[in-house]
């Protein structure tokens, strides 16, 4: 049986929803279905001929199955392997591998990708992660503003009985360090006040934001690239200037006040946030130039009082995770030196007129 004939009878292999790849006893492709085509992004033309490792890579887990499969005659399934079609990109797959007699053909690797279910997975599990700690610093803020009251005002009637400037200067800072205190603890507590929602637009927000980098930060350059065609959304506008505000802020200080910042607007459709599937949805980027987040508190960025500065709080971030999950949303930071790339999606209801 010839390659043509061997086409013929996998054929049907081109009705499949899953990616299908034949390969002969040498592990060359003799076949790539429509599904695979769309997969790994490349047309059988660029495969057929070619050793199947330059589509998969050589995840070592694969190759060993595949040997042992052309060996003994066996099935094998795998799940969750990482498999680079490109040096610059992955997938994590769950792959079966079935001896098969037809021509040319001796195996039959079916992909299933399952980025999406490992990224709905980790979400869910950042999310009850962040909710404890949410829960358990507020509880320790709760126990800490309210003696610090006590502490203050106990120092401010001190002050008033010392006659010695100098030992009025002690009794300051102790008002002064209550007042910080309370300040974060004031902040802690924020993050958890109930929404307001109401129609707002993304880019009257982010303009807004833009206003205060500049005020703030002279010398920090904000571009940018917005898609003036997305509708209106449903949120609170303080939360979500301030979310953008502190990923901003924090894109800024990072860069020490020099640098650029890119606000890129997008529409996303047929997304899942939060368990809930939305048909549309707003993809917003905050891009910086800056040297980047530390790999060993990259996993961590958004737990409470973690930062990657000497003085910083490590609030900021988790406020602004705090507001995007009050909007049913979602935040993830992807960083390199040189690119830091926090990404939000937000739900975008859609008009009732296209519901209709």
């Amino acid at each position: 049986m010839n390659a043509s004939q061997t086409f013929h009878a996998f054929s049907g292999l081109d009705l499949l929803s899953s990616a299908v790849v034949l390969v002969d006893a040498k592990l060359i492709i003799r076949h790539v279905n429509p599904a695979a085509e769309n997969l790994f992004a490349v047309s059988s033309r660029q495969l057929l001929g070619h050793p199947l490792q330059r589509l998969v890579g050589d995840p070592p887990e694969l190759s060993a199955a595949l040997e042992n499969a052309l060996k003994n005659n066996w099935s094998y399934t795998g799940h969750n392997i990482l498999i680079k079609p490109t040096p610059e990109t992955q997938l994590h797959v769950d792959c079966t591998v079935t001896p098969v007699e037809g021509g040319s053909a001796r195996l039959l690797l079916e992909v299933r990708p399952i980025d999406q279910q490992l990224k709905a997975a980790r979400e869910e599990q950042l999310a009850q992660q962040q909710q404890a700690n949410r829960e358990l610093v507020r509880n320790l803020a709760h126990e800490i503003k309210n003696p610090l009251g006590g502490i203050r005002g106990s120092a401010q009637l001190l002050e008033r009985e010392l006659s010695s400037e100098p030992l009025k200067e002690y009794t300051q800072v102790i008002i002064d360090e209550a007042d910080r205190l309370q300040d974060l603890m004031q902040r802690l507590l924020s993050s958890h006040r109930v929404m307001q929602p109401a129609q707002v637009n993304i880019h009257e927000i982010l303009e807004r934001v833009r206003r205060l980098i500049h005020a703030e930060y002279h010398d920090v350059a904000v571009r940018r690239d917005y898609d003036t065609s997305l509708p209106d959304m449903t949120g609170d506008r303080e939360q979500l200037i301030q979310a953008i505000l502190n990923i901003s802020r924090n894109a800024a200080q990072a860069m020490q006040g020099h640098g650029e910042i890119i606000f890129r607007t997008r529409a996303a459709r047929q997304v899942t946030l939060a368990k809930k599937h939305h048909h549309l949805a707003l993809e917003l980027q905050v891009i910086d130039n800056g040297p980047g987040v530390a790999e060993e508190i990259r996993d961590k960025i958004f737990y409470p009082l973690v930062s990657g500065r000497e003085n910083g709080s490590g609030l900021g971030l988790t406020i602004a995770q705090s507001f995007v999950q009050q909007h049913g949303g979602t935040i993830e930071v992807n960083s390199r030196p040189g690119r830091t790339c926090f990404s939000l999606m937000l739900p975008l209801a859609r008009k009732k007129k296209e519901e209709a």
